[in-house]
């Protein structure tokens, strides 16, 4: 698709990126999420320049992302409907906290046919740190907004370029903290220019507009929570949630997609009990492989939290 306009829209939500500690050079004990995201940009030397001076700056949210919820998520996708579906817009570049940026990328996937590029970006440091990793964060990420053919949901961090599905943060401290998996980066960022060793993420099929409207304008959306796997693991937490009224439940599995066996007891009550079962694995790399028999499906390589977005936005469309 040939993108005709050169605005490069920043949506700003707060995180690191934002953040600011009372000493410089402290770099956790900080508060995210206090810098405006116009003021964010202006402190980055070259960033107009480097995007031809059609940087727009808009604030969606201020939050530390640990807090991320529905509503914000609500309202940043519609501001991306809206920005991709002008002509004027080239791409779109959204700063956000590390924290859950992972979700956010995948949810953002879900739901926009984004064939001009949709570019997340971060920092582990903040805005105060001595040597912050922002400013070339975000230099990085209005290089790929340029790059020929851009397209699709990606992170970039840290002079990597990762797609939304596979990306997970892998790291609580150092610079360097997200990766792929066995899947790999997409590509690299390289004094500005943009080195691929994968195509670009192709749009996949979104939900119908009927189905994307009703995800949107949901007031509650379905109660989806994680349970973990583990040695000595029972069923007292999963029956207490499907008592509450849980809706649906992602296993993060041992393995390629085994469940301790009072946990398993426990789940296959809820999934007759109506509740929504998915399986994706603790492991940080490969998936889970099924197999004829398995009484839970897969969740089709998702990680636990990603497979919990899906599972959310499922149960809002059939809803």
């Amino acid at each position: 698709m040939q993108v005709s306009g050169k605005k490069i829209v920043v949506l700003g939500t707060g995180g690191t990126i934002a953040g600011t500690s009372a000493q410089a050079g402290d770099n956790i004990g900080y508060t995210a999420a206090q810098v405006g995201v116009a003021q964010l940009l202006a402190a980055v030397p070259g960033l107009q320049a480097l995007a031809g001076g059609a940087l727009v700056a808009e604030q969606v949210a201020q939050i530390d992302s640990k807090d991320m919820d529905d509503g914000v998520w609500r309202a940043l996708a519609l501001r991306c409907r809206q920005h991709l579906n002008d002509p004027e817009v080239r791409g779109l570049v959204i700063t956000h906290g590390t924290d859950t940026l992972e979700e956010t990328a995948w949810f953002l996937q879900e739901m926009l046919e984004a064939h001009k590029p949709v570019v997340l970006t971060c920092a582990m440091r903040p805005a105060t740190a001595l040597t912050p990793d922002g400013p070339q964060n975000l230099l990085d990420a209005v290089a790929v907004v340029q790059a020929p053919g851009a397209a699709g949901v990606m992170v970039v961090a840290a002079g990597e370029v990762h797609g939304a599905r596979y990306v997970q943060k892998a790291h609580p401290y150092r610079v360097h903290a997200f990766h792929s998996g066995d899947a790999g980066p997409l590509g690299w960022v390289e004094e500005g220019r943009v080195r691929l060793a994968q195509n670009w993420p192709l749009p996949q099929d979104v939900y119908d507009l009927v189905a994307i409207e009703k995800i949107v304008s949901a007031t509650d959306w379905p109660w989806v929570e994680v349970v973990v796997s583990h040695a000595g693991a029972t069923s007292r937490g999963v029956d207490a949630l499907v008592r509450d009224g849980v809706q649906g439940l992602v296993v993060a599995c041992t393995g390629n997609g085994t469940i301790h066996h009072a946990l398993e007891a426990a789940l296959l009550r809820a999934q007759n009990a109506g509740v929504r079962v998915v399986r994706s694995t603790r492991c940080p790399e490969g998936q889970v492989l099924p197999k004829p028999g398995d009484v839970f499906p897969d969740s089709q390589g998702l990680s636990p939290v990603k497979a919990r977005v899906a599972l959310v936005l499922d149960l809002l469309r059939a809803g």
